[in-house]
């Protein structure tokens, strides 16, 4: 007889090899075509509703690692949402103005009124935007991300630029909306102002100087001082922006600290008296003569000789002067820095700078100054400096300068007529504060960031000097320069773009939006400028809960939770919060989850000219869509995120773990039918009840963990259940009962319940993050209730009564085991054994030992996975037989009897049946009903 068909043997279509890059995109097209998202909506349309928004990436370029993980955190956490049974809409979106897809079509047609018309511009603008989204879109639903792919928002959807203007409307009627020549971030080569979250710091070498500024009249000097003799003196500043001395329009003390006029050689200085030693050892000058000392506050009004223009500037007083380095008095060019623009405001100081936007001086500025650029001014400045002896210091230093994001060159600060949101006005700042505190951010120092950030901000500047985006669409007043704030304008300036989009504003009259009767709120005029600059982007995306979270129905407002990188609380995070508070006094998210950015496997960032990119689509196209969503799961997102082949190979190991523990469990329960076969929980096996009991108590654990947004440790006993409770153990012990016992019988049986139970919780359990793996099983299991895996919710696990109980005792029994394994071990490493049914072994036990695994009985055996288990009381144990714990010694040796040829014990009890002569009696006793009894094990 072939004994091997009597054997239980798996039997799957489930392979071995997950061949993931071949098999998922025939589910992402099964999904595709039975519309799975629109079919997880109906059917959870009275559910709670969980709504995750997301931050529009922008479209341009290829998707790249960052998406990936992005993209795939917030899936997980949907996903995670679903087996908890609420409804889940996920719109997905996109950014779709701005200046890299500006740059993109300029390359192609040139600039607009140049070869092409701003119409014409535009539309190639929107056409090329629409061509990178299909791209994006497709890499992204590759990575088995659940949304309403069909039907995503647009920032440049005529809806959605008509609703950016109602927004604008809202804020502009509030008086949110101001403007003024303030200083902005400004990049030559964009040609325009920047946004703060357009800013990236990178370290650059810059000259330091520290200039004499001479009192314009002595006498005055030494009159605030108490001085007798009148004597030539120098107010002494330093700075690492020479060129911004021809903007100078004042020198800035602290009222408070005390100064010091100094006597060091032939010169006569003033500076800060904490910051004297320091300011004098870098001239050289280490010893000087204390003339006089003094509060700043003494100095107010004192007028200066500008170092190289024919013009006096005064002394003011200032909160933002420090000591923390410089000379303690603050070189002032209003145009060209917010604290030098504030306290100008405060002295009515012109802020006047000769700077251009295209990085020059204006031609008319003297002294070889006019036509040259910025770098040259660098050089220009201080040779003017040391021709009229008032240079004291000069340096190279390297320090953290402002950059342009997307071209990585230096950034100028300078006062150009821009429209700003007011941070002060109606208290934005402090509301924002405050929505902030009432904010959830995970990680939790998320919230000291952005109030940080928040707490420093200058006004918003929304206006851009580009053609591709939404206009800010306002009427300013042709005398004072006030804009409209009428809302009706802007309701119909909004109508007209939401019927033609943004060309509405630039070509139709002005007569189509303005009442007949406009007049200027501030000073009565009726003459009106139409603005022709566009919004910054960041004011489109920031108003993403208006037009998204409001305006769809399955969404609401606010979310429940904003996911983003880290560099958001400068950016999305902190535009999408100033907007929802300036115009409905509250934050647009409940919950705040910051990600960290990709690195190689050392640590460094990805760049393409260190080679060290690696593009997610390589990854799928090599590994498959789920080993990059295990990869996601299994880093702690918080900080930077590694990834390397060698990373990835590893997650292989660990994916092939899960995958064939579910394939095990898929392959020993092709014949059992739960609502036929299943036994209740009291008539299972010990062992059996031991691991639903402990399942249950994992199903918890990880619902509290994906709760939590702790993906890692998901991951982590996941695994850890698969390669250790079950692949180490459970399913290791388990192997007899399921391939030598009837297939009806209470043995088997129990065992495939407790299997089948696990395999649902399993599959519910990894979907979120194995989503294509979980689908393969799902489909594997038969009949299932629903036709995907994310309709299923958490299974009920009803564990036994005694479960604690079972606990303490399989925890112990599990002990034992690991003691006999380790002993048996150098068997095995000696060849003196293949496996422990190799072996036989005899135990030794103290009393406590004995009373507790004398009810085991034979089945002892079958859970230390030996032929022949003697158990004996430890005074027996024979000479130089050692403990392997405390209260167990134990003796082992080869086993000499024939090994069976179904259940491969080595039984002393063969060939006692003539029709079956090579095999054991117990198996002889298992080919038919009920077969042997067994409790444990």
């Amino acid at each position: 007889m072939d004994y091997k068909q009597t054997l239980n043997l798996p039997k799957t279509e489930f392979p071995m090899q997950g061949k993931l890059p071949e098999r998922e995109p025939a589910t992402l097209v099964r999904w595709q075509e039975h519309d799975l998202y629109g079919a997880l909506q109906k059917a959870r349309a009275e559910s709670p509703a969980f709504i995750l928004h997301d931050g529009p990436p922008y479209a341009n370029g290829n998707i790249h690692i960052g998406h990936a993980v992005n993209k795939v955190l917030k899936d997980i956490i949907n996903k995670s949402k679903l087996s908890e049974g609420f409804r889940v809409p996920y719109v997905p979106g996109w950014d779709c103005h701005g200046l890299p897809i500006e740059i993109q079509v300029e390359k192609e047609l040139g600039r607009p009124g140049e070869k092409v018309s701003a119409q014409a511009f535009r539309n190639a603008c929107r056409a090329y935007a629409e061509g990178q989204i299909a791209g994006q879109r497709q890499d992204f639903e590759r990575l088995g991300i659940i949304g309403d792919w069909e039907k995503p928002y647009l920032t440049m959807h005529f809806t959605a630029e008509a609703n950016i203007l109602r927004e604008l409307s809202r804020l502009t009627v509030k008086g949110q909306v101001v403007r003024g020549a303030k200083p902005v971030h400004w990049c030559v080569d964009c040609g325009s102002a920047l946004a703060e979250a357009e800013v990236e710091y990178q370290e650059r070498s810059d000259p330091s100087i520290d200039v004499a500024f001479g009192v314009a009249d002595a006498a005055d000097l030494h009159q605030r001082l108490g001085l007798a003799e009148p004597a030539e003196a120098s107010v002494v500043i330093w700075t690492t922006t020479p060129w911004t001395l021809p903007a100078n329009q004042a020198v800035a003390l602290h009222p408070e600290y005390t100064y010091v006029l100094l006597r060091a050689d032939e010169r006569h200085l003033i500076l800060a008296a904490d910051l004297a030693e320091s300011t004098l050892a870098r001239y050289g000058h280490p010893e000087a003569e204390v003339l006089a000392e003094f509060a700043g506050a003494v100095l107010e009004g004192l007028q200066l000789r500008h170092p190289f223009l024919d013009r006096e500037v005064p002394v003011i007083l200032g909160q933002h002067v420090t000591l923390e380095a410089g000379t303690g008095c603050v070189h002032t060019a209003p145009a060209h820095g917010v604290d030098d623009y504030e306290a100008a405001r405060r002295y009515h100081l012109p802020v006047d700078s000769p700077l251009l936007g295209n990085g020059r001086f204006k031609d008319d500025l003297p002294l070889g100054l006019g036509g040259i650029t910025v770098q040259e001014a660098n050089e220009r400045v201080p040779t003017l400096l040391r021709e009229r002896n008032a240079l004291l210091h000069f340096e190279k230093i390297r320090h953290s300068y402002p950059h342009c994001w997307r071209h990585k060159t230096p950034l100028l600060f300078r006062a150009t007529p821009q429209w700003f949101i007011s941070m002060s006005a109606n208290g934005l700042r402090e509301k924002a504060i405050d929505a902030i505190d009432a904010t959830r951010w995970i990680p939790d120092w998320g919230k000291e960031r952005i109030a940080g950030m928040v707490n420093q901000r200058p006004d918003w500047c929304i206006s851009r000097q580009r053609a591709w985006g939404v206009p800010v669409a306002l009427f300013s007043c042709a005398q004072c320069g006030e804009p409209l704030r009428d809302a009706d304008t802007f309701e119909r300036i909004a109508q007209a773009v939401e019927a033609g989009g943004v060309d509405a504003w630039f070509n139709q009259p002005d007569s189509d939006f303005l009442p007949a009767d406009a007049h200027c709120s501030s000073c009565g005029h009726a003459h009106f400028h139409k603005v022709t600059d566009i919004l910054d982007v960041w004011f489109d995306s920031g108003s993403t809960h208006a037009f998204v979270l409001e305006q769809r129905p399955e969404l609401h407002s606010p979310a429940d939770l904003y996911l983003e990188g880290s560099d958001q609380h400068r950016g999305w995070f902190q535009s999408s919060l100033l907007e929802s508070v300036a115009s409905r006094g509250r934050a647009p998210y409940k919950a705040v989850l910051t990600h960290g950015f990709t690195v190689d496997g050392e640590g460094r960032k990805m760049s393409k000219s260190v080679g060290n990119v690696i593009a997610p689509q390589a990854i799928i196209d090599r590994y498959g869509a789920d080993i990059l969503r295990l990869w996601v799961a299994s880093e702690d997102y918080r900080s930077e995120i590694p990834i390397s082949d060698t990373i990835l190979k590893q997650l292989g190991d660990s994916y092939r773990r899960i995958r064939n523990t579910a394939r095990y469990m898929l392959g020993n329960t092709h014949d059992f039918n739960p609502a036929t076969d299943a036994l209740p929980t009291a008539e299972l096996l010990e062992m059996d009840r031991w691991m639903l009991a402990r399942t249950a108590l994992l199903q918890e654990e990880i619902r509290a963990a994906y709760n939590e947004y702790q993906f890692l440790r998901v991951q982590q006993r996941l695994h850890h259940f698969c390669s250790v409770d079950l692949g180490g153990l459970y399913l290791d012990v388990l192997k007899d009962r399921l391939y030598t016992t009837p297939a009806a019988s209470r043995a088997r049986r129990s065992a495939q319940t407790v299997l089948w139970q696990m395999l649902e919780a399993m599959v519910v359990w990894m979907a979120p993050i194995l989503s294509f793996t979980a689908e393969e099983i799902w489909n594997e299991m038969g009949d299932r209730p629903s036709p995907s895996v994310f309709f299923a919710q958490y299974p009920k696990i009803t564990p036994a009564v005694d479960s604690e109980a079972l606990d303490v005792r399989w925890e112990r029994l599990s002990r034992l085991r690991d003691a006999v394994n380790a002993t048996l071990e150098p068997l095995r490493q000696e060849k003196k054994i293949g496996s422990g049914l190799d072996a036989e072994i005899a135990l030794y036990a103290n009393t406590d030992w004995h009373e507790f695994l004398v009810p085991v009985g034979e089945e002892l055996r079958f859970f230390l996975l030996s032929s022949a288990c003697a158990l004996h009381l430890y005074g027996e144990r024979p000479e130089g037989c050692s403990d392997i714990i405390p209260g167990i010694a134990i003796q082992v040796w080869p086993s000499d009897a024939q090994k069976c040829a179904r259940c491969w014990h080595r039984r002393p009890d063969m060939s006692r049946h003539p029709d079956h002569p090579n095999i054991c009696d117990r198996c002889v006793e298992n080919l038919a009903l009920p077969g042997e009894t067994r409790e444990f094990c």
